[in-house]
């Protein structure tokens, strides 16, 4: 279960960088590297990368069980 949710928020953040803004992703985004204390750029290259780690990780999560 903690891969879909992973993967699932790996999708929203590429989806909002991308495609369309999400503003909850947006503001989500903005609390984790404000908590984490550094500042991290979501270029569309990286978002992206999320989009297909986010799908590859659901693949993975569903041939592999236990992951």
């Amino acid at each position: 279960m903690v891969t879909v949710v992973i993967a699932v928020a790996l999708v929203l953040v590429g989806l909002s960088a991308t495609v369309f803004p999400i503003d909850f992703v947006n503001e989500a985004l903005a609390i984790v590297q404000q908590s984490a204390g550094f500042e991290f750029q979501v270029t569309t290259e990286v978002a992206w990368l999320f989009l297909f780690a986010g799908d590859a990780l659901l693949i993975a999560g569903s041939l592999l069980p236990g992951i």
